[in-house]
């Protein structure tokens, strides 16, 4: 059986990534390496990674397109579904959290709204699906 394990993100800092990801939305770290090149956090059955530019640039020989406030977000986007959008929204912002939407009733009963992270990867921050 094939299992979906991790998302790694390519980052400019891993630590610092981590860090955000850890205050805005309490995962927890399950490591870092020495070298700061890649880490983990612990999300449920699958965890959110962080590869650093420089490691990914060498797994990659072509490059890669990377992840920019300065652009528009990727097409992908990483959801974390919880009761309060709100309070996730504004301790998200509080940590460096850019917000793009704010939460918007859809018509299917779900709230929804965006954000982009520090390295300005998109995140849905959603109620359940019901």
């Amino acid at each position: 059986m094939l299992n979906y394990s991790y998302t790694i993100l390519y980052v400019e800092d891993v630590t610092k990534s981590i860090e955000f990801y850890e205050s805005s939305f309490g995962f927890k770290r399950i490591f870092i390496s020495p070298e700061n090149d890649y880490g983990e956090l612990e999300t449920g059955n699958t965890k959110i990674s962080f590869a650093s530019k420089k490691l990914a640039s060498s797994n990659l020989k072509n490059g890669f397109m990377e992840s920019s406030l300065n652009q528009k977000p990727f097409g992908i986007e990483l959801g974390f579904a919880t009761e309060n959008v709100s309070e996730v929204l504004e301790k998200a912002k509080l940590h460096g959290a850019s917000i793009l939407e704010e939460p918007k009733q859809k018509p299917w009963g779900q709230t929804v709204s965006y954000i982009r992270d520090i390295d300005g990867f998109l995140i849905e921050i959603c109620t359940p699906m019901k």
